[in-house]
């Protein structure tokens, strides 16, 4: 059971509406009249979540999995698996509920569709074909090119029906190196659709400075002037633009570039993006609320530029963020020959100019637009609230208190009009109170007494609750941390608290499982009720406390426990139970975890797999990640029951400490049934 927390430019310029001006601030309630409660407790390697007019969650897991949490029963229920790619940090990302969803039904979702990119071939372990070359030609680039899907589809009942797909547009990208895909989808009060894209850029061989290699035969993967700094590219880019009723779209007027302009694309309403993985369009203002995330340097370099600083933007009008020649107007990047390994003078912010081969746009830019909120991984004289440590900066929604919802547990008037920020390094959410020109004027704590664990997304629901995603403490897989969660202000009533266990849990069908509510409690004594869901297909199937039930066919099942107060709250669990032939196990025989090791080392790795059905070794994946601190970049992915990997330490993490080798392996059997290992590394002092 997981842990369950409670606590008490060349361009038109559209100016937005001022934020609305505010009374004294209303006074924020104690961290003791909110609460916290889970609603998936296995969410899969959680990616991003919307939430729907009646209460239902939808959220997505990087694999392919798109899930829904249903209140009225307290399932989650599978609705789709899509097919993805999955190399480095691609797969499913961003899902966004069209504005018109009640008469439309359609659901936005941004995946990596597999295509015929190369993938790694078990039958060579010493080569992974999967990775695409560093250096080469044009010949021995053009397999790895893709791209990003951008699609939406009907979603009826509880099932994401994939074959209403609406394509509506698709982002290149060049596969097979890390990283950087962005993804998040939303609104605006038009329905306008805006798209966060990230450079899709090899940040690893750059110092963890800018990443502008242009060299002969390098791959342009490691040039982001071919993305962020490209007007005719969509990468590095926040998009706007209107989709049509038959899932075409047209471009709204007052983007950065107007249509027609040679050597740019209309769609784009901001660039100079890194990875601009989380933002949120406030409606009544149409002000964009967007982090960036900072490159890795820690310490500045006056031959290379700044220590790497991330950012939060209040986007009011199209502009250029400079990536990669700026942090800010005054703060930029020098101009690094990778070739010679000599450095020019820092790039002109109020005039940056791209003349790198790989540019296929302008060659003058747009003047470099400053963020609100520049912090790096030190203490932030400006911003002292923010604090020090990883940075992981998440843009995030802001409240709008609705005085005639009658909803039991919607937010206070103290976060009205407040975008909140989140950061997923340092698992904690802040709330910033803006001026008229949209200027950070205070920053408050919010909830720091609940977990925010490696918060991956936030959104208020239609009740004025706050929907939390957790990723979670662990490396691209489902961490025992993740959860899907809401968190709900009560200063009066508390709701349940669902606990569930079950013995046995081996065996197969018929099979009687004995399940178990102990330590399931209401904080206010109130009575409660339960309702039973052995085979998660909605009904009641018992409402004692610690019922048994048997299993007749061999399967996988989520038996969900809801457990309703005597005011009508209600909260549930779930126990994933799997009847019939066991899930494999899946260890490694080499690597160890204490074997003489250092970065550079080529690890040969061996996995073993026991299981009840013949072992296919095509269907084993072995993902070599750069352990740092509480995150990790993956950095390669072979397959196979044996094979080897060359480790590195990109030269962005140099000098760093905590850094270690991390393996996982995983494997999936004919029947479904996967297992997974983990072994970390640590270079020896």
């Amino acid at each position: 059971m997981r842990k369950l927390f409670s606590a008490g430019a060349a361009a038109l310029l559209v100016l937005a509406a001022p934020h609305p001006v505010q009374a004294a601030p209303a006074p924020v309630p104690p961290d003791s009249d909110f609460q916290k409660v889970t609603l998936n407790d296995f969410p899969g390697e959680p990616m991003a979540l919307a939430v729907l007019p009646d209460g239902r969650v939808l959220h997505t897991a990087r694999k392919g999995q798109v899930r829904i949490h249903e209140p009225s029963t307290g399932r989650n229920v599978l609705a789709a698996t899509i097919p993805v790619y999955l190399h480095d940090e691609e797969g499913v990302q961003g899902i966004a509920v069209d504005p018109d969803f009640k008469t439309n039904n359609w659901v936005y979702v941004y995946y990596s569709p597999v295509l015929n990119t190369p993938l790694d071939d078990p039958a060579t372990p010493g080569v992974n074909e999967g990775d695409a070359p560093e250096n080469g030609t044009p010949a021995d680039f053009a397999p790895f090119k893709g791209h990003l899907q951008l699609s939406r589809f009907k979603l009826r009942g509880n099932t994401l029906a994939l074959g209403t797909e609406q394509k509506i547009i698709q982002i290149p990208v060049d596969r097979g190196l890390c990283c950087h895909v962005g993804g998040k989808i939303d609104f605006d009060g038009d329905g306008n659709l805006y798209l966060s894209t990230g450079d899709d850029t090899n940040p690893f061989a750059s110092g963890g400075y800018t990443p502008i290699d242009e060299s002969p035969g390098r791959n342009p993967a490691f040039d982001a002037q071919r993305s962020s700094a490209n007007t005719n590219d969509l990468r590095g880019k926040l998009l706007r633009i209107t989709v049509r009723p038959n899932g075409t779209y047209t471009v709204p007027s007052g983007n950065l570039f107007k249509k027609g302009t040679a050597k740019t694309r209309p769609e784009i309403y901001a660039m100079g993006l890194r990875n601009p993985f989380r933002f949120d369009v406030d409606d009544r203002t149409g002000v964009v609320y967007l982090a960036d995330y900072s490159p890795d340097a820690k310490t500045p370099n006056p031959e290379r530029g700044p220590v790497g600083h991330g950012r939060w933007m209040a986007i009011d009008k199209p502009a250029n963020y400079g990536w990669p020649y700026c942090v800010s107007p005054t703060l930029a990047y020098n101009d690094y020959d990778f070739a010679t390994g000599t450095s020019g003078a820092p790039f002109d912010c109020k005039k940056p100019v791209n003349d790198s081969p790989n540019n296929t746009g302008l060659r003058k830019l747009p003047p470099v637009e400053k963020a609100e909120v520049i912090y790096n991984f030190g203490a932030s004289a400006e911003f002292p609230e923010l604090g020090e440590g990883g940075v992981g900066p998440m843009g995030g929604p802001a409240y709008q208190y609705d005085k005639r919802s009658r909803s039991a547990t919607k937010w206070p008037a103290a976060f009205d009009g407040k975008p909140l920020f989140y950061e997923w390094t340092r698992d904690y959410v802040k709330a910033f109170s803006l001026d008229r020109r949209n200027q950070v004027t205070r920053i408050e704590s919010v909830l720091p007494s609940i977990v925010f664990d490696n918060p991956m997304d936030l959104e208020f629901g239609p009740d004025g609750s706050l929907y939390v995603l957790e990723y979670g403490d662990g490396y691209f897989a489902e961490n025992p941390e993740a959860q899907l969660a809401r968190v709900d202000y009560a200063p009066k009533n508390k709701t349940p608290i669902v606990r569930v266990d079950a013995t046995p849990t081996v065996g197969s069908a018929p099979f009687t499982v004995n399940f178990s509510s102990a330590g399931t409690v209401d904080p206010d004594g109130d009575a409660i009720r339960y309702a039973w869901d052995f085979d998660a297909d909605g009904r009641v199937d018992s409402r004692q406390p610690n019922p048994s039930f048997t299993y007749t066919e061999n399967g996988d099942y989520r038996a969900t426990l809801k457990v309703t107060d005597s005011t009508g709250r209600s909260a549930s669990a779930e126990f994933l139970l799997h009847v019939g032939p066991v899930a494999p196990t899946v260890s490694f025989v080499t690597p160890t975890a204490d074997q003489p090791f250092a970065f550079g080392d080529t690890v040969n790795f061996e996995v073993s797999v026991v299981d009840d059905a013949p072992v296919n070794c095509a269907n084993v994946t072995v993902s070599y990640i750069l352990g740092h601190d509480q995150h990790g970049h993956p950095l390669s992915t072979a397959t196979g029951c044996t094979g080897s990997i060359t480790t590195f330490v990109d030269p962005g993490h140099e000098g760093s400490g905590n850094l270690t080798a991390v393996f996982v392996a995983e494997y999936t059997d004919a029947q479904g049934q996967s297992g997974s290992a983990e072994v970390v590394l640590t270079p020896a002092e």
